[in-house]
Formats: structure tokens, sequence, C-alpha cells
């Protein structure tokens, strides 16, 4: 194990974080929040202190850094940037639990959006910024924007392609260029054009620069946290509008976009996983707009709050225009489904992915075929490509370790009390990085609720769900710290 190496990228992601929070304190400044200004002005200092401590540990690094390197990095970091990104909400006591700040800032980094605030709007507007702000970076990886800014030299020994792989969700990573921080630079590029015009579209439908800002974070990293107690509900149809078309934009592949860069059209038009993810977003909302007809005034309310709150469970964002824990049974049910499945991959989405969904539909039918044709060889096909055999095996393992830990931590969590639906949802919301759920946890609800040992459940599952399960278990294993 090459532990200065590793205390080298974490020294440097503390510098990152330290930095990310000067945008909150010069705001707080300006609103002349002294006191929330000071909380964050102590918490850069300690991330400082503790970076300054790390880079002196891995003084004269040596050695390679392979992918359990890459699989503990990552793991730490998530861990690190979230003890120290609640520290804003501990010390200024607008959060006075430290667990309910960690839980807050924890759904923040992991675009999760699960809130333990009955009162949004109580927050003063640096801190607002700054869970928005988590989501950002949180959305496209922290060590992804780590490797756009840390020169190139400082990532020779292949740690950019182990640390990319652990962080990046999915069930493979590859490059879209030939160099991994081109790759990162490719990604970063994409997100800040896509999150920039989601603003000036935003601005252009009349809504306050500082909403628009906030709103466009938690947008483009699909993560959800509103500045406004209802989330989107009170703003106008055209910026809800606006929001549903730049959730599902964030949940496509950002390869996708990088092809269209390219002018390769053709190779879009035959993603399998585009037209799955498409197609369902249609098709489920148009179920969903037939089943709710009646609870609106007209088809195009019942359209508009359709496709958002479809768009917003798939691509796992959790913005909410309307309280769709009263809607009928059947439109809640398909809104659990989506939740399991999730968006893209590769996207800033979290969930199960659809890809994941096609390679497991499809290695099922590779199955079937191969029983019913024993002395036939059997290929599973993705986007005319065969696809590795490695891939399927993570693709399958993925799934077990996905449905144990659901399993486990719904067992977990049901000693509080709550309701079978608002336990599974709670977990489900949690792990698929999704935010609201059902009942208890609904759209107008909060995860206040459950005791501290739930809420340390459920940060695990933020955590592992972001991490796509194998970096933290990683972490968690003995075998990992052995140096052979």
């Amino acid at each position: 194990m090459n532990y200065r190496k590793i205390n080298k990228f974490l020294s440097e992601i503390l510098i990152l974080v330290a930095i990310a929070m000067l945008p909150s304190t010069f705001i707080c400044l300006f609103d002349g929040e002294t006191k929330v200004a000071l909380s964050f002005l102590y918490s850069i200092l300690i991330a400082v202190v503790l970076s300054v401590i790390l880079k002196f540990i891995s003084r004269k690094q040596s050695g390679g850094f392979h992918s359990r390197e890459g699989l503990i990095c990552v793991s730490l970091s998530w861990i690190l940037i979230s003890l120290i990104g609640c520290l804003p909400f501990f010390f200024s006591r607008q959060i006075p639990s430290f667990i309910d700040a960690l839980f807050e800032i924890v759904s923040g980094f992991t675009t999760t959006g699960a809130s333990i605030l009955p009162d949004v709007e109580s927050l003063s507007r640096g801190l607002l910024f700054w869970r928005s702000f988590s989501h950002w970076m949180g959305g496209m990886g922290v060590l992804v924007l780590l490797m756009v800014f840390v020169p190139k030299s400082d990532h020779n020994t292949g740690s950019t392609m182990h640390l990319l792989r652990a962080e990046s969700p999915g069930p493979n990573v590859g490059k879209l260029v030939p160099s991994m921080k081109k790759t990162a630079l490719a990604l970063y590029g994409i997100y800040m054009a896509l999150t920039v015009l989601d603003f000036i579209f935003l601005i252009a439908g009349g809504m306050p620069p500082f909403d628009s800002v906030c709103t466009a974070f938690g947008t483009a990293g699909t993560g959800g946290f509103g500045i406004k107690n209802d989330s989107m509900a009170s703003y106008s149809p055209y910026i809800q509008n606006v929001t549903t078309v730049f959730m599902l934009l964030f949940g496509i592949n950002f390869s996708c976009y990088y092809l269209i860069l390219t002018k390769r059209f053709i190779s879009v038009l035959k993603d399998e996983e585009l037209r799955a993810y498409l197609g369902i977003f249609i098709g489920a909302t148009a179920l969903i707009a037939f089943n709710i007809y009646n609870m609106y005034s007209g088809i195009s309310e019942t359209l508009r709050h359709a496709a958002f709150q479809v768009s917003t469970i798939m691509t796992t964002t959790g913005f909410a225009t309307t309280d769709f824990d009263k809607w009928p049974v059947f439109s809640k049910t398909l809104l659990l489904c989506l939740m399991f499945i999730g968006a893209s991959a590769g996207s800033t989405a979290g969930g199960l992915k659809f890809q994941r969904l096609l390679l497991l539909i499809k290695n099922l039918k590779r199955h079937i075929r191969q029983t019913l044709y024993p002395n036939k060889v059997q290929i599973v096909r993705m986007n005319g490509e065969k696809v590795n055999e490695k891939i399927l095996e993570s693709t399958n393992l993925y799934l077990i370790g996905y449905t144990f830990i659901i399993v486990t931590s719904f067992l977990l969590i049901s000693i509080d009390g709550f309701s079978i639906t608002s336990n599974m949802s709670a977990v489900i919301s949690c792990f698929n990085n999704i935010g609201p759920g059902l009942e208890a946890v609904g759209p107008t609800c909060n995860f206040s609720g459950y005791s501290v040992f739930s809420k340390l459940v459920l940060i695990f599952d933020m955590l592992a769900g972001r991490l796509e399960i194998l970096p933290l278990l990683g972490l968690l294993s003995l075998r990992t710290w052995k140096r052979k």
C-alpha cells in the first residue's frame, strides 16, 4: 500500500475543499453574517492545517499507484471532504447536531438531496450556496475536478486511470481522448457549459440570480437541494419546464455529448442506453399523466408535473413541483420503480444505471439461449460491439452488492418504527442518491425523524451508492490493508 501517495492526494483534496468554501465565505461577509463567515473560516483553517500535515507526511513519495490505492484514495477522500464540509453547518449552530450536519453535507456531495432540515429558508445564503455547490462538486466527482487543476507531472504513474475508474459512475470507464487528464478536462468542459446554459435559461425566465445559481448547481449535479421549503413548486411553469429538460440532459452519458461535439452523430443515434433512457422517460410520463389527469386543471399542467417528477426521479435529482406522495398508487409505484433504475452511466446521476439494466437483461437472454442451444456460442453485444465478460461479471456482482446493501439497510433502520414504505423508500432514495421518498420522507417531509443510528446507516448508503459500492466496501475489508 502506497500510503504516502494516498496522503498526497488527500492533502490536495483538502486544499480544493478549502478553496471551494471561499465563495460561501464572501457571501456571508457581504450579507453581514459574521458568525457564519467565521464558521467557514475556521473550517478552511482546519482543512489547510490537515493538508499541510498530510503533505509533510507524504514527502519523498515513491512507488506505484494501483487499483487498490485508487479505491482507498477515493473512499478516504469522500469521507474526509464530508467531515470537513459539514463543519460550517455545525460551527454556525444552524445545524446544531454534528450527525445532522454530516448527513446534510454527505447528501450534498453525493448529490442525494435528502435533508434533515424542516425549514430550509432559515439557513443563511452562504450555507444555502454551500449546500448547492457541494452538489456541483460531487456531480462529476471531486477527484476528477482535482485532475483538471493538478499538473500532469504529478500524475504520471497511472494513478489518474485508477482514480477515475473508482469514482466515475457506471459499469466501465473509458477514455474519451488518449490522455486521462484531457478526458477529465473534456468532461468538466461539457459539465460547465451545460451548467452555464442552464443558468442563462433560468435567468431568462425571471428567476433571481442567487436562486438561478443554486438551482443550476443542483440540476447539474442531479442533487436536488432546493433553497425554498417547497422546492420548485413556487417557481413559474417556464422555470419548472427548463429544469425538467436540463435534469434530463444531465442524466445522459456525457460521452454522447463528446460524440456530438466530434460530429459522430450516427454513434449517438445507435446508443442503446440513450434510446432506452429517453424511451422510458416518454413512456413513464405518458402513463403517469394519464393516471393523474383528474388531479389537475388541464393537460398542460398534468404533463408538466408528470414530466418533472419522472425526470427528477429518473435522474436521481430530487426536486419537486408537487406532492407526488398524494398521487394514485400506480403513479407512486412507477416512480418507485424508476428510483431503482436511475439514469445513464457516465452521467452525474445515481441509481443502478440503464447500461447495467440493459446488460443484465441481455445476459439473462444469453443464458436462456444457451440453455436452449448448449452447443452454440452466445455473445452479449452493446451498440453492436461485443461486451467483455469481465464487465458482465462485474455487473452481476454489483447487483448482488446492490441488493445486499438495500436489504440490510432496510432491516437496520426498521428499528425506528416508521412504516415499511417510509423505510424502504428512504433506503432506496439514499442509496440511489435520489432525495425524497414516500410517506414520512416524501417530497414535503424530511429525514430528521430518524435516529442517529439510522442516519449513520443512510450516510453509508449515500456514500456507497455514489461510489458504486466497491470503493467503500474495499475500505472496510481487512485484506485491502495488507502489504501483499
